[in-house]
């Protein structure tokens, strides 16, 4: 049995303005109709021999995470939420724990939820080819072939061919060597060396191992992180259909990667090179690189327009944008903010990032538009002292709050019909009512119908904000 592990807790700030903090890249549609998280597994769920997934995703993300997945039919065998982020070896041992949990034998498949890969069939076989390695006690990590000499990726050095794997079908093309040496990112004329030598593939950062021997491998080498990543599960609490591990015993965990806790010390370590359109997505100017792009090497999305602009990606995502007379130019627009900067420059969009994580702006963290399990809050804006909001109650659905610390809460419902109870009071109401709460009211909407119920909400005491929306 295979179980494929997606690893779903990244924040993609180079990804920025459509990429935060609390809807990041993995959850973004890049590349095709579907997000790089449902992408992800429905990659791994066309692969024989495969279970139902382990997902592994921040708890501010789960409403999304779980829409997402509910969205495609995926039902995963567990889904974990971490509390704090602690790198990948943590999150690979509680998959492994799990995972030994379902099947004693389990081989998983761990996987970043927000990487292109576009040749699916060569990644099914490069998968069955590493998994007969994987069940005789092997450590795989899948290298990518270099095409070009890429200074953003770590690399790795060949050692011997592996001999075992047998020939035909997956192995053909899929032959395993010995790991010599993990490397840094290199400075370019060592990339243009590493790629001349034919020595060396880009590190991917997909593992598959047996959950039992990468458990036997961290507790000789990181036995502290087994043990924090145990504890967090026997005290974990569910939360609706995930597990919220203990913010106490995860907290305590030593953060640290799978490759520098296990993968750079072991003795069983494999590397399965693969060459099948892979590419992290890790920058504007990769997005424009995988994309389809018009006559004039154009890639563009929305609502724009262009007078002599060529090789430039442009975006929209809320109103028109207009380009005249550029050139290997990012633009990139969204309700809140835009993005204008040089191709070349565009991995440098991290320390606008962290300005603005520095200056605790809310641009860093979270679009206008929040999702919720009830539906969405959308931030328009203050005005004369109020915070004004639109909340979306998806049908079906009900959304309560008690206490709420704001002088006013006024509610104009813009359209849908539901039921209103204030402090246990029930009244139907429908569009064009206005309706008072008063602070420290017990407040609860529900909504019957086919049809979402949207609510404009006009809140005083702006610095309590929306915290009475917000789930405990």
């Amino acid at each position: 049995m295979i179980i494929p592990v997606v690893l779903a807790g990244g924040s993609g700030t180079r990804l920025w303005p459509l990429s935060r903090q609390l809807h990041p890249k993995q959850l973004l549609k890049l590349t095709n109709s579907y997000t790089m998280l449902q992408n992800t597994l429905l990659r791994a769920a066309g692969a024989d021999d495969m279970a139902q997934p382990i997902l592994i995703c921040n708890e501010k993300h789960q409403f999304l995470v779980t829409g997402q997945v509910g969205e495609i039919g995926v039902a995963p065998s567990a889904v974990f939420l971490e509390p704090v982020g602690r790198n990948t070896a943590p999150a690979v041992a509680v998959a492994a724990l799990h995972a030994i949990s379902i099947d004693p034998e389990a081989l998983i498949l761990i996987l970043p939820a927000d990487h292109l890969i576009n040749e699916r069939k060569t990644f099914h076989e490069t998968v069955k080819a590493g998994a007969s390695l994987a069940a005789r006690g092997s450590l795989i990590t899948f290298g990518v072939v270099p095409d070009k000499p890429e200074t953003g990726y770590g690399y790795i050095r060949k050692g011997p061919p592996v001999t075992g794997i047998g020939r035909g079908g997956a192995a053909t093309q899929a032959l395993a060597h010995a790991i010599d040496e993990f490397v840094e990112k290199p400075d370019l004329d060592t990339a243009r060396a590493y790629l001349e030598s034919g020595n060396y593939c880009w590190n991917s950062g997909m593992f598959m191992f047996s959950a039992r021997t990468v458990l036997d491998e961290m507790r000789q080498f990181v036995p502290g992180i087994v043990n924090a990543a145990e504890q967090a599960m026997q005290k974990a609490s569910a939360r609706g259909p995930a597990w919220l591990l203990d913010p106490d015993a995860f907290a305590a965990c030593p953060s640290d990667s799978i490759d520098y806790a296990v993968m750079e010390k072991t003795e069983r370590g494999v590397m399965i090179p693969f060459d099948a359109g892979w590419d992290d997505l890790g920058s504007w100017a990769a997005i424009w690189d995988v994309g389809a792009k018009d006559a004039s090497g154009n890639l563009t999305s929305g609502d724009v327009m262009t007078n002599d602009v060529a090789n430039s990606l442009i975006i929209s995502n809320h109103r028109l944008v207009a380009g005249v007379g550029l050139s290997n130019q990012v633009v990139v627009e969204s309700p809140d903010a835009v993005l204008v900067a040089s191709m070349e420059k565009a991995q440098d969009v991290k320390h606008i990032v962290d300005q603005l994580k520095s200056d605790g702006r809310r641009e860093a963290a979270a679009h206008p538009v929040v999702h919720l399990p009830w539906g969405q809050i959308e931030e328009l804006g203050p005005e004369a002292g109020m915070d004004i909001r639109k909340l979306r109650l998806a049908a079906g659905k009900d959304m309560a709050f008690s206490g709420h610390r704001h002088q006013s809460l006024c509610w104009f419902v813009c359209s849908g019909a539901g039921w209103l109870r204030i402090n246990g009071e029930r009244q139907a109401i429908s569009a064009s009512d206005m309706l008072r709460l008063d602070s420290g009211a017990r407040v609860c909407l529900e909504n019957p119908g086919a049809a979402p119920v949207v609510v404009l909400e006009l809140a005083g005491n702006r610095d309590a904000a929306a915290d009475h929306l917000m789930p405990e």
